[in-house]
């Protein structure tokens, strides 16, 4: 398997409206799906399928309406959004399966997905359910948004964040895996990687001209073959079906940003993962630096 199988260069799953399109008609893959729409004022309509959803503003405000009410017989919700993913976390909506969806407004709006069935009504959180942490420390600290984790939305089966990586550093390192199941030791999910980039606003003088870039690494963690070595920019997703995913690496000069959504087929929605044996040694270095100051971004 090649780069080109799992490493998907923005603009090239585009459909319509959607500037990203990744769901179970993408080849070899099952179980979570991301949408990502630029919308200057326009409207975009999913329908009532077996999936539930997180609407995650990027950039910008939106308005939704779904076919379903929430607890209070809401069906019409806004999000006040953010000017960037930079600037903090965001408000959010959780809608369950079987609800059609429509989305206006101005901005860049993801919508993570997965397959799902159990019935839930649609529910509103807002930014400051998000619970915010800083992991690792000296060039392995990033800043993790846990707002679609099993301990912040109730749902069936995603488990969604956000990870900001400061100029330089590197994250989900140590490199690690959660493609068996395992009970108690490592869940099943697959994931979706998808990034974007900025020049280190502490840079001057600031250039007039950039091409932000990092990279992201995929390796065989088993017999099913993967080799992923992709140099990403904003936009870009890369797919992580099975396999010892990391680092992510951020290029001097650049913080790195990535949206990641995961589900599998198990009963449990829990993230567990294993370490890969050369490298969990590093986090009992973590004690022993400080934490990247330029974190939390906002």
């Amino acid at each position: 398997m090649s780069n080109d199988k799992w490493y998907f260069p923005a603009g090239s799953t585009a459909d319509g409206p959607w500037t990203t399109v990744i769901d179970h008609s993408t080849p070899g893959w099952q179980h979570t799906g991301l949408r990502v729409a630029r919308l200057d004022g326009a409207r975009v309509e999913l329908p009532a399928e077996d999936v539930e959803r997180i609407i995650l503003p990027l950039k910008g405000s939106f308005h939704l309406g779904t076919s379903k009410t929430d607890a209070t017989g809401q069906s019409s919700f806004d999000l006040v959004g953010r000017p960037s993913v930079w600037s903090g976390p965001t408000d959010l909506l959780y809608v369950g399966p079987q609800t059609s969806l429509t989305i206006r407004g101005t901005g860049e709006v993801a919508v993570c997905s997965a397959h799902a069935t159990a019935k839930r009504p649609p529910r509103y959180y807002p930014a400051s359910a998000t619970a915010a942490e800083t992991r690792g420390s000296g060039v392995m600290t990033r800043e993790v948004r846990n707002f679609g984790t099993p301990a912040a939305v109730d749902a069936e089966s995603i488990i969604a964040c956000e990870v900001l990586t400061p100029a330089g550093n590197w994250s989900s390192y140590p490199a690690h895996k959660h493609d068996h199941e395992l009970a108690g030791v490592e869940a099943e999910l697959e994931e979706i990687y998808y990034f974007d980039m900025r020049v280190d606003p502490r840079l001057r003088p600031a250039p007039e001209r950039s091409d932000p870039l990092g990279y992201q690494r995929v390796s065989q963690s088993d017999d099913r073959a993967i080799d992923v070595m992709a140099e990403v920019r904003p936009g870009d997703t890369v797919l992580v079906p099975f396999g010892w995913h990391g680092p992510s690496m951020a290029a001097p000069g650049y913080d790195l940003y990535y949206l990641n959504v995961m589900a599998g087929p198990g009963r449990d929605r829990e993230w567990l993962i294993t370490d890969h044996p050369d490298q969990t040694w590093l986090r009992a270095t973590w004690p022993n630096a400080a934490a990247d100051p330029r974190l939390p971004f906002n």
